[in-house]
């Protein structure tokens, strides 16, 4: 490890920004192209195809709008970096001399302004859990690329929860981290950084200010930083040294002719950090850049999935629920066989048709009644028990229908207690078979390898036949008399 120079001085090297460019976009590896390419249209099918509902997308829209954040990176090559660090580590002197401008403030982030025709800089604020804000700033676009910094809060300015919500939701953006520290680690530092680390990120820790310390001392330092502080979360190859605002003596006359020392800023000594950060991107450019969006697009994805889930199940719940009641009520008002048969069935095939357009799979009425026939094939028990009810109880139900209008309402409760149960055998059926169709729709509309039996056999195992019995009488007696 090379020492920082003593006196500041200027580097010949090319541009900044043009080395960015050339190192992001040096690559002959067609691989690596062909990648970044199936990467910008598997990201670009995504945003096409999400396929949701104005409901779905209702509390979504910050995940939606990641995701076509994210293929915007990729079709602009915007590779990011992210400043971590304590309070007074130099963080936003780091990002300024890698800008070469002081775009990044040290005061308070609100209000920031820059003369449009001197600096081209596009600075924007990013909410990070209630209160704190982290700086963007996206470099002009010199050439292909485009490079965004981003600094963040001190950690030490924030609560855990914060921290952790700043480590998760900056560290799964940035293609590159840099970890600032300045002088020996604290706990807090190291607990920081073992959360930035399991991001997956590349990370530089870059100990700065090291023109505050003698050779020795500084020397010292770092071997204790790597050889024992960090020695299993960072390789010491991605250790560097700097001194973004190095501060140096300078000879003064006084006004009363005496000489004197007077401190002032001098030059960034920042090549060596430029060089690791061109190291990376020359080693892995855009093949970094297409990993770690295609990783935080899955993320996102993952949320809009679970969600879309959700709520297709919520919605796939209530419509089978509405079901049950529908044939549950009118099994109950209705004394004549033939109908109660012909009325179970057409509610069955209705709540089949609904569920496959709730779960957007296209089904005719001729494919819901091959459906309703293989499931009550397979249902055994509770198909056989309906039938059986609406064959027996249905008879017995006319008979005291008969007896309670020849007799004044003598035999009206046995013919209601008859009438409930009935209604309940029948909606614990139709409850079965919502929620064995809705786990096929679900699986795309297919019974997965073990076949419809075994996972009708499955479902049915875990529905509690008496809860839902008596959850049907409880909602039939409510209906019953909101209708007298």
């Amino acid at each position: 490890m090379t020492s920082i120079l003593p006196e500041p001085h200027h580097s010949n090297s090319p541009n900044w920004e043009e080395e960015l460019d050339s190192a992001i976009f040096s690559f002959e590896d067609i691989q690596t192209e062909l990648n970044y390419k199936r990467a910008q249209t598997a990201l670009r099918n995504l945003v096409a195809n999400l396929d949701l509902s104005p409901q779905e997308k209702r509390g979504l829209e910050t995940e939606i709008d990641d995701l076509e954040t994210m293929l915007g990176k990729l079709d602009r090559m915007v590779l990011q970096i992210a400043a971590f660090g304590m309070v007074g580590r130099g963080k936003s002197s780091l990002l300024n001399a890698l800008v070469g401008q002081p775009v990044f403030e040290t005061g308070p982030l609100h209000g920031v302004t820059r003369d449009a025709q001197t600096v081209n800089w596009s600075i924007s604020e990013e909410l990070i859990g209630e209160t704190e804000r982290a700086l963007r700033v996206t470099l002009p676009a010199g050439g292909q690329s485009q490079v965004e910094l981003i600094d963040t809060p001190g950690l030490d300015e924030i609560d855990g929860d914060t921290r952790t919500a700043l480590a998760e939701q900056v560290a799964k953006q940035a293609d590159l981290i840099l970890f600032v520290i300045s002088g020996d680690m604290t706990k807090l530092e190291h607990q920081a950084l073992s959360q930035l680390r399991e991001a997956g990120k590349p990370i530089i820790l870059v100990f700065n200010k090291v023109d505050q310390y003698p050779e020795a001392d500084r020397m010292a330092i770092y071997h204790k930083i790597r050889d024992e502080r960090v020695k299993e979360l960072v390789s010491p190859l991605e250790i560097v040294m700097a001194a973004a605002s190095p501060l140096v003596k300078t000879a003064v006359m006084r006004a009363d002719g005496s000489r004197g020392i007077q401190l002032r800023t001098g030059n960034a000594q920042i090549d060596e950090l430029k060089l690791k950060i061109l190291e990376i991107l020359q080693r892995e450019g855009k093949a970094l850049v297409a990993l770690n969006t295609m990783l935080y697009a899955d993320v996102v994805n993952e949320q809009l999935v679970q969600r879309k889930l959700m709520i297709r199940e919520q919605n796939a719940n209530q419509l089978i629920w509405k079901a049950v009641m529908t044939k549950a009520l009118a099994i109950a008002l209705n004394p004549v066989t033939v109908v109660d048969i012909l009325s179970s069935i057409a509610i069955d095939i209705f709540l089949i048709l609904g569920l496959s357009k709730l779960y957007g799979i296209p089904m005719t009425e001729a494919g819901a009644v091959q459906l309703l026939q293989k499931i009550a094939l397979s249902m055994g028990g509770i198909g056989v028990s309906e039938l059986l009810a609406n064959l027996g109880l249905s008879g017995l139900k006319t008979i005291l229908g008969i007896s309670a209008t020849a007799t004044a309402g003598v035999a009206i409760g046995p013919y209601i207690s008859v009438a409930v149960t009935q209604a309940g055998v029948a909606g614990v059926s139709s409850y079965g078979i919502g929620q064995v169709t809705k786990a096929y729709l679900a699986n795309g509309a297919t019974w997965g390898p073990d076949g419809p039996k075994a996972v009708i056999s499955q479902i049915l195992s875990t529905l509690d036949e008496t809860s839902i019995l008596n959850r049907i009488k409880e909602e039939l007696k409510l209906k019953v008399k909101l209708k007298n």
